[in-house]
């Protein structure tokens, strides 16, 4: 699926595991990125620096998956560059997700 004409980025959730853990996790980033394809996997080739992404649903949820689309709003309101990626952490990216 491509973007709408109006999206300057995606949220993408990656399901990694961490050294040390007995478990994945969901790690949420910041892609900027139109194409949404494109932003999937530079968001998989940051989380493979955090751990081992998951090859299979876990839970429910696909390995990698679309959270959201990022307006330009959104993106620039969070000084979200184009091709940037930010790394967001494990909890629910409200401030991201609330604009």
């Amino acid at each position: 699926m491509l973007a709408s004409p109006m999206a300057a980025g995606w949220m993408i959730g990656v399901m990694v595991r961490p050294a040390g853990e007995p478990r994945h996790l969901r790690h949420f980033f910041a892609v900027g990125h139109d194409e949404r394809a494109k932003a999937e996997w530079t968001a998989i080739d940051k989380a493979m620096l955090l751990g081992e992404v998951a090859e299979s649903p876990i839970g429910g949820l696909e390995p990698v998956h679309m959270i959201s689309e990022l307006t330009p709003a959104n993106a620039a309101s969070l000084a979200l560059k184009p091709a940037e990626v930010r790394s967001l952490g494990w909890k629910w990216p409200r401030r991201w997700l609330s604009l």
